[in-house]
């Protein structure tokens, strides 16, 4: 690996932070991100690469041939914002009503379009196999990775895959990651209980659903929980709790919106039975009806050990051994990037980007309103990058 890569890309960080604010500023939700995909085109406009545009999704993907025979590596960033207001105050803030990147992913773009520019041009005598970039819009829920892969993403196969997600509650420039189980599963859920409505002053003559709801939410965040091994814990959260319209009206049903996160597959589905048999016998308990609707989101994303332990080798070798950090238990975040690891081996890491000024423990958490990072920690995540495509994802000898 040369030694030179912090160097090559801090040279490059001006060109990294016009990029981002760039996209920071005219931020797009969902798989369609149309504006980002012709900005990431004319990025990579001129470079010599094969370009493709995603057939249900407006992602981009291009792939280097190396100079010599060697393994496929996959560099994935994604590009989507979340639909919420912005209220940083940057000069650069988002131009969109009702969206904004409050997760980082505008850095995410700007630190693979530095990667693959340095790739193709300075560095490329140095790349042995095939690498691709890939730009993926939808992470936040929308499905996009599964898109991409439904639209052949995999179709050449890769050898190994990495991404990386920046955290403003890590020291910038720190990488952190561990193997096995690192980011939870996401499902969301909908119980609504129906019984009997009528007048407030009359409840015998009526089967109201509150109490029963009200039953059934302390329970889905008490019991559940605590029914499974706190080394492998699943997590319900209630978003949305709806019964009734005004004081003097007992409603005829009552609604539970919530999502459930676990890190193992095992887990989540057990967790569903729990929950399903949790709500089916509040509701027969209390003479209601009760139907459940619920939607699986991401998966759970688990790191190849051997890919996470590299990684972190990689970053101390590149940083310095204080600033590769192994964690000590898994994020209950949910990223989609666990679809493309159930097929590929690789890892996730994330990477501080603490804003200067504030400490970690501060600072505002992704998907804050008020959430900003240090552009300066581009410089460590586009190197890391170059050095897994130079070096790969399997421990060396």
């Amino acid at each position: 690996m040369p030694t030179d890569l912090l160097d090559r890309v801090a040279q490059q960080l001006p060109q990294l932070i016009r990029w981002r604010r760039d996209l920071h500023a005219h931020p797009e939700t969902g798989v369609h991100n149309p504006r980002t995909q012709q900005a990431v085109r004319q990025a990579l406009d001129g470079l010599d690469l094969e370009v493709a545009q995603g057939r249900t999704c407006s992602s981009v993907t291009a792939t280097l041939r190396g100079s010599r025979p060697g393994p496929t590596i996959l560099l994935r960033a994604d590009t989507d914002a979340l639909p919420m207001t912005e209220d940083t105050g940057l000069d650069f803030a988002s131009q969109t009503p009702g969206a904004a990147h409050a997760c980082g992913h505008d850095m995410h773009t700007a630190m693979l379009l530095g990667a693959a520019t340095l790739l193709a041009t300075d560095l490329r005598e140095k790349v042995a196999g095939t690498v691709k970039f890939v730009f993926q819009p939808g992470e936040e829920g929308c499905g996009g990775a599964e898109r991409m892969l439904d639209d052949g993403l995999l179709d050449e196969p890769a050898d190994a895959a990495f991404a990386l997600h920046v955290n403003p509650n890590l020291p910038s420039g720190v990488i952190a990651t561990k193997p096995g189980s690192f980011f939870a599963s996401c499902d969301e859920f909908e119980i609504t209980l129906t019984g009997r409505g009528g007048h407030a002053s009359m409840p015998h003559t009526c089967n109201d659903p509150i109490p029963a709801l009200l039953t059934l939410g302390t329970s889905l965040l008490s019991t559940v929980s605590r029914s499974f091994d706190p080394a492998d814990p699943v997590l319900v959260s209630l978003g949305a709790v709806t019964a009734g319209t005004t004081t003097n009206v007992i409603p005829e049903s009552g609604v539970l919106k919530g999502t459930l996160r676990a890190y193992t597959p095992a887990s989540r589905a057990q967790a569903w039975a729990r929950i399903t048999r949790l709500a089916e016998s509040t509701a027969e308990a209390h003479g209601l009806t009760c139907r459940i609707t619920h939607s699986y989101g991401c998966a759970p994303t688990i790191n190849t050990p051997d890919a996470a332990q590299q990684s972190l080798h990689l970053a101390a070798e590149l940083l310095g051994p204080e600033r590769s950090v192994e964690l000590s238990s898994p994020v209950m975040a949910a990223e989609d990037f666990g679809y493309v690891l159930e097929r590929v081996p690789g890892a996730l890491v994330l990477l501080g980007a603490c804003p200067p000024g504030t400490s970690p423990t501060e600072a505002a958490p992704c998907h804050s309103n008020r959430m900003t990072l240090d552009e300066h920690a581009m410089i460590t995540g586009t190197a890391l990058h170059l050095a897994v495509a130079l070096t790969g994802l399997h421990p060396r000898a």
